[in-house]
């Protein structure tokens, strides 16, 4: 009975270390493969993580690059509204300056003198000259002087601005990037009957531009 008991006994414990060991193997397996799992799941984490940044970055430098389009683009503008308003400052100074000539000229007794500022350069009437007044020339083109820079023309009589920034300004008939200025005497004919033969009378002087032109 004893060797019967121990050998049943031993058949037991036999089947309960075999079914250990297959307990032990099948966590085993399934420990492997839950670990291949999570590493694959991982991996593919990290790769939609990955690629999820890097469409934010283009999303940041598209974003980026539309600003800087559109900073660079109102910068421009800015720019040449204020060249135009420093030219536009110039050409008013200059116009006060000759009402001050005109009028002195009355005030001698001398308006036949006033025909000379038409031919005058413009320039000679400021006690301080513009810093980017470059001098005179005769029949000068675009390229004598660097744009943003004024000069008198000695064959026309002309004082020309030649202008730097034209993305807004449309040129006049010459098609040239500049504008050209004059002095303009104005006469009238005399409204009063007695004087309707008599030679026409001085009434005003400007100084403008030879023909128009379009900025802004």
């Amino acid at each position: 009975m004893s060797e019967q008991y121990q050998d049943k006994r031993f058949k037991v414990e036999g089947s309960s270390s075999m079914v250990q060991d297959s307990s032990r193997a099948l966590d085993e397996t399934h420990g492997h493969s839950t670990g291949r799992a999570n590493k694959a799941r991982l991996v593919a984490g990290y790769g939609a993580s990955r690629g999820f940044t890097l469409l934010e970055l283009i999303v940041v430098i598209t974003i980026i690059v539309f600003l800087m389009g559109l900073f660079m683009n109102r910068m421009m503008f800015y720019q040449e509204q204020a060249e135009k308003t420093a030219m536009v400052q110039v050409v008013g100074t200059i116009q006060s300056a000759l009402t001050l000539q005109y009028g002195e000229m009355l005030t001698r007794g001398k308006p036949s003198d006033v025909a000379a500022l038409a031919r005058d350069n413009p320039m000679n009437w400021l006690q301080k000259r513009p810093r980017n007044y470059s001098g005179e020339f005769y029949d000068p083109t675009p390229q004598a002087v660097v744009p943003g820079n004024w000069m008198f023309d000695l064959k026309t009589r002309d004082l020309i601005y030649e202008v730097r920034d034209s993305n807004y300004f449309k040129p006049g008939k010459d098609g040239r990037k500049w504008i050209r200025f004059h002095v303009v005497l104005n006469y009238t004919a005399s409204r009063l009957p007695s004087l309707q033969n008599a030679p026409h009378e001085l009434t005003g002087i400007v100084f403008e531009p030879v023909e128009p032109y379009s900025w802004f």
